[in-house]
């Protein structure tokens, strides 16, 4: 039996390298979300007029960010992908970031990765070989995004790889303990 993108692991354990789900591809007014009831992707909403996703955006799969949801990444690319597209990914930096809604502030991190293949060496290797004028935009992109929305999106600052990974390993740790207390309980009960 197949597993459901959003159960497959957040790291392949054979190359080491990143599952990336894709919800909405570059070029995209259309944002579209993973509906974990139905197994499908649904229309969440269409972006105002001017308005798309620079990169394929997506998740980290069996993650979850403050916000309740998968773990943001944004997939840097020439060409777009699909909703639902799994890419193998290397992580390459994160861009911190607050989001506040109805008063509450959350940590919403935007991971930055780069497809890898081994036909497909990645275009980045680190943050830092992005043009700054290409960060600016994203951040912009995601303040504009989150203001049409109701909410402040504010970056904090850039990370590197090493500094994107280990966050990232942190929120994969979480969900993993999570797991482990839900099946510890399931067992007390059983008994």
């Amino acid at each position: 039996m197949a597993i459901p993108v959003n159960k497959l692991p957040a790291i392949d354990t054979d190359s080491g390298l990143l599952n990336v789900v894709i919800d909405t591809p570059k070029g995209s007014r259309n944002k579209y979300k993973f509906d974990e009831h139905n197994g499908l992707w649904r229309l969440g909403k269409v972006l105002p007029e001017g308005m798309a996703f620079p990169f394929d955006f997506g998740f980290f799969p069996s993650t979850c960010g403050e916000d309740g949801g998968p773990v943001d990444v944004l997939l840097l690319s020439d060409t777009p992908t699909f909703p639902g597209c799994v890419v193998s990914a290397r992580l390459i930096g994160v861009i911190e970031a607050e989001q506040v809604e109805r008063g509450k502030t959350i940590r919403n991190d935007r991971f930055v990765a780069v497809i890898e293949t081994s036909y497909n060496a990645p275009i980045y290797r680190s943050l830092d070989d992005v043009n700054e004028q290409r960060l600016d935009e994203i951040e912009h992109f995601f303040i504009s995004y989150n203001e049409a929305e109701g909410r402040m999106f504010k970056p904090l600052r850039r990370r590197g790889a090493k500094r994107a990974r280990k966050a990232l390993d942190k929120l994969i740790e979480r969900v993993s303990e999570g797991q482990k207390d839900v099946k510890r309980t399931q067992k007390r009960i059983r008994k």
